[in-house]
């Protein structure tokens, strides 16, 4: 039996960028410190920097450090401006690709398009984006909800999508509005990690007798790799941990194929990779 891991399993540019800032901050001596919801959607990287002192609060009220990061899903105007209120100092680990769109939706809002974001309703990222429109942004998931959705035939309208959305999806629904006739405006805000991402994991799935996909029980991209892989593959298996991982192969498996989200720990990665490798 063989196995494949996808080049891109693990850590994206962004994860890496704010776990980085985090421990340069506690290394300057900047701790206890906050973030305002965890900074990642990995339960088992959250503890790690808890041990650091990084604790991850819900809500201000919840706060009792100086000292707050940023998650790297980003915030609304809202936040920045509750947080200047009560004196705390901020360090902004928002991942540049969601910069991006704050800036898109902004913009374009105040032009007066109508915003339509495509994402997953009550996802961080996806309620940070709408705070950055100045007026109300509808948020799409499924074709169900796109066809259902009417829009002025006047109003202008700019599409944006979250930057872990499933890419074949995005581009279907973007479909539908643009059937309907509407002015649309489309920005592919889905970030190259994903991108290439989602194609590896297709691709992999498609070979392989046996998929995992590692990553938080709350991460959207790694659900989306599960949705992805299990349509290709199907004994697809999602897991947090290697704890998580019960595989009774059969002799007939050939390949294994492994991948993981963009807020999975490396050293997750490895010790389902050995655990494969050393009994099977």
């Amino acid at each position: 039996m063989d196995f494949q891991i996808a080049p891109h399993a693990g850590f994206c540019f962004g994860v890496k960028m704010a776990i980085q800032k985090g421990e340069e901050l506690v290394r300057a001596g900047h701790v206890p410190l906050a973030t305002l919801g965890p900074l990642i959607h990995n339960p088992q990287e959250v503890k790690r920097l808890e041990s650091l002192g990084i604790y991850a609060r819900e809500t201000f009220e919840e706060i009792r450090e100086n000292t707050v990061l940023i998650r790297t899903h980003g915030v609304a105007p809202s936040v920045y401006e509750e947080a200047e209120k009560r004196g705390l100092e901020l360090y902004d680990c928002t991942c540049p690709f969601v910069k991006k769109i704050h800036r898109i939706v902004e913009e374009k809002s105040a032009e007066g398009y109508e915003i339509i974001i495509i994402g997953n309703e009550g996802h961080p990222e996806v309620e940070g984006i709408r705070g950055w429109a100045s007026t109300p942004a509808i948020v799409v998931e499924s074709h169900e909800q796109a066809e259902k959705i009417t829009i002025d035939r006047d109003k202008k309208v700019c599409i944006v999508s979250q930057t872990t959305f499933n890419y074949r999806k995005f581009q279907e629904l973007v479909e539908i509005f643009t059937k309907k006739g509407y002015d649309v405006s489309v920005a592919n805000t889905i970030c190259n990690a994903t991108e290439v991402r989602q194609k590896e994991a297709r691709e992999i799935a498609d070979e392989a007798d046996v998929m995992i996909v590692i990553g938080g029980a709350h991460s959207s991209n790694s659900r989306k790799l599960y949705e992805i892989c299990a349509k290709e593959c199907e004994n697809t298996h999602f897991i947090q941990t290697l704890e998580d991982l019960h595989l009774d192969l059969p002799k007939s498996v050939e390949l294994v194929g492994i991948t993981a989200g963009a807020s999975t720990p490396n050293k997750i990665i490895e010790e389902v990779q050995n655990y494969v490798r050393i009994n099977f």
